[in-house]
């Protein structure tokens, strides 16, 4: 099916694009949700008298969005569950509870704003991403645990784990550039008699402006 974006929609295109997509996809998603209409000669005349609003309306949107995502910067949602002695949930976390934590934080989310690509069957931090607008995507943290103890423990470790990980990227960086000065020591003796070719070339121009002073005195007397 043929159909013209009302608003910018991941691998497909921005507001106003006319694109082909599958007819499910369209009839049970894209006209429902009102992210687009049929792309006949009616629709798109109906579009681009109304493309100004809709620009309008997306950039307020995009700005109440934006400002959402600015306060939830820090935020991480802990979830208690009940699971095994290896951690696995006795049952599953899904994104409906993942949006009803988040509304219990003081945001207004719904399941369908919650991108999870597969159902949450164990304990542990995980990164989630939050759809707020279709240009505003906030990634945070969700904290799976038996208790608010095993929480903070687990929060703890991962922050160590990203200590050692930025640690070991440093010294990563820290060997390119230790193998690039000895690259350059091994070629000192070149880069040495390079300098000293300088050297003798600014000596020899100084001489020769000298000369040309002298000469210029000459004449002057």
């Amino acid at each position: 099916m043929q159909i013209i974006l009302l608003e910018k929609v991941s691998k497909l295109g921005q507001m106003g694009d006319i694109v082909n997509v599958k007819d499910g996809f369209a009839r049970n998603y894209l006209l429902p949700q009102k992210k687009a209409l049929r792309a006949n000669t009616e629709n798109i005349k109906i579009f681009e008298e109304k493309k100004a609003k809709l620009e309008i309306d997306n950039l307020e949107q995009k700005k109440d969005a934006n400002k959402i995502s600015d306060k939830m910067k820090n935020l991480s949602v802990i979830i208690i569950r009940q699971a095994s002695e290896s951690g696995q949930l006795y049952g599953s976390v899904t994104s409906r509870d993942i949006a009803k934590s988040i509304e219990d934080e003081g945001y207004k989310i719904s399941k369908k704003q919650i991108i999870l690509n597969k159902t949450i069957k164990q304990i542990g931090i995980y990164k989630i991403q939050v759809f707020l607008h279709p240009e505003v995507i906030k990634t945070i943290n969700i904290n799976v645990a038996r208790s608010s103890e095993e929480a903070k423990s687990q929060l703890e470790n991962t922050l160590i784990d990203d200590t050692k990980k930025n640690n070991n990227e440093l010294l990563e960086e820290t060997d390119e550039n230790l193998s690039v000065s000895e690259d350059f020591f091994e070629n000192k003796e070149l880069a040495e008699n390079a300098r000293e070719s300088m050297k003798t070339n600014d000596e020899d121009q100084e001489k020769a402006n000298e000369n040309l002073s002298s000469e210029d005195n000459k004449i002057i007397e």
